[in-house]
């Protein structure tokens, strides 16, 4: 065999035939993924309600069912950026495919993206997550009874070095030099001057949101992270389906907000969210962590929101009086201490700690959404939605095929022609190839659903 070179640079062919060009490689999970938003007719539906936001004439713009399917790709494939989404979709022939685009057609940029984004508002992101929402009660994965809610920061597209005073827009080195003249009386001082007087100064230094914003990003607050770093962020609510899985509602927060602050608000968006999504389902139980322990949230919670709170009580000093609280706040606070110390309030507590933190890691750790590449807490709660979206796509995924991400449904063939050779290795030559086809497609094999699909 003689050796084999690179072919140079070199005139391309005239024209190729179609035939050659619509042969793009399969891919099993976004082939059924596109069979599932078509069949809950996910473009018609959002292309209807965007009309209103176009011109009639002009330059056709990307459809929303692009935009939002790009951004599940960012999902399933674990990328955060616009731009590595947008390379990720030109380097794929599948992810092309799964998008409607021919090979001699080029995908969309990220900057559409982005222009798509900004164009459609917070009502057709809405539309969208209630019609997967109400696909996932479709298919028996929406119970809607007892909600599980926590909150997680995300890191914001900003630096603490952007950061400038709310007052006359002076930035960190500016404030040093006038708090430096003020003490010592010395002007224009040396970088190493500046330093070594804000390590020393009394009191230590410190950073409030009342005084100080990103000069880039006013929406994003200073707050510690989960690791210890202080970093401009934002702070993501979900509420779980806890007997699903399914996120039934996902808030984005300023970062300084607490967490008794914004729990009711959540709770009412899940409720609107089922009532949008065609459900009769009706939130009955709130399971929360102790940070959302307070006497005004739970009587909220309870009076208001009319659902049963399970939400464990902080250790406190001392015994608590009521001689200055209502009788109503009073039976509220007691009513969540016997829901929470109950056998089932101890069974919910672990459904919470187990499924609502699992949803932040599919959407976080292994979704790409910890980080933000964006703007404004409007543009950030467009992504975040998304994302969730797609997390929610995935769960009936899973359902379908046995796999919530197609990287797992990998590993369920791989598994399952493991599982071939082996049997053939033992049983082949003696074999009827429908007990073979029996083998196959057996339940613990995972990979019967997808092989059906």
């Amino acid at each position: 065999m003689a050796l084999g070179k690179r072919r140079r640079e070199q005139q391309g062919t005239f024209w190729v035939a179609t035939e050659k060009l619509c042969n793009a490689p399969r891919n099993a999970f976004y082939d059924r993924l596109n069979q599932l938003l078509i069949e809950i007719g996910f473009d018609e539906q959002l292309e209807e309600a965007a009309e209103p936001y176009y011109q009639k004439t002009g330059r056709k713009g990307l459809a929303p069912g692009i935009y939002f399917r790009m951004i599940f790709i960012g999902y399933f494939e674990d990328i955060a950026s616009q731009r590595g989404i947008a390379w990720r979709c030109a380097d794929s022939r599948s992810l092309a495919k799964f998008l409607g685009y021919s090979p001699e057609e080029s995908t969309p940029d990220h900057s559409t993206l982005s222009l798509t984004r900004e164009r459609l508002p917070m009502e057709i992101h809405d539309l969208a997550f209630q019609l997967i929402l109400k696909a996932n009660a479709d298919h028996g994965l929406l119970a809607g009874k007892t909600l599980g809610i926590d909150a997680t920061d995300l890191e914001a597209n900003a630096s603490l070095k952007s950061i400038v005073r709310k007052d006359n827009g002076d930035d960190w080195q500016e404030y040093l030099r006038k708090l430096y003249a003020e003490e010592t009386g010395k002007k224009d001082p040396t970088d190493e001057e500046l330093r070594r007087f804000d390590k020393s100064r009394k009191p230590k230094k410190k950073v409030s949101n009342d005084d100080w914003q990103s000069e880039t990003d006013p929406d994003s607050r200073i707050g510690k992270m989960k690791d210890g770093r202080f970093h401009l962020k934002y702070k993501a609510e979900n509420a779980v389906d806890l007997e699903t899985n399914v996120i039934v509602s996902a808030e984005i927060y300023y970062g300084n907000r607490g967490d008794t602050s914004t729990i009711e608000d959540t709770v009412n968006s899940a409720k609107v969210n089922l009532e949008q999504a065609d459900t009769d389902l009706e939130v009955k139980e709130v399971v929360a962590d102790k940070g959302y322990h307070s006497e005004q949230t739970l009587d909220d919670l309870q009076n208001k929101c009319n659902v049963r709170t399970y939400i464990p009580e902080p250790e406190r000093k001392g015994t608590r009086t009521w001689t200055d609280k209502s009788p109503e706040r009073e039976a509220s606070y007691r009513r969540n201490r016997r829901n929470t110390n109950g056998n089932r309030g101890r069974k919910l507590q672990r459904y919470r700690s187990e499924r609502v933190e699992r949803t932040f890691a599919h959407l976080c750790d292994t979704g790409g959404a910890r980080r933000t590449w964006l703007r404004g807490i409007e543009q950030v709660q467009k992504r975040y939605k998304s994302a969730v979206m797609a997390y929610n796509l995935g769960q009936v995924m899973r359902k379908l095929t046995g796999a919530g991400k197609p990287r797992y449904l990998a590993v369920l063939a791989e598994r399952a022609f493991s599982h071939l050779r082996v049997f053939w290795a033992k049983w082949g030559p003696i074999t009827k190839p429908a007990s073979l086809l029996r083998h196959l497609l057996k339940p613990q094999t995972r990979f019967s659903t997808a092989i059906a699909g």
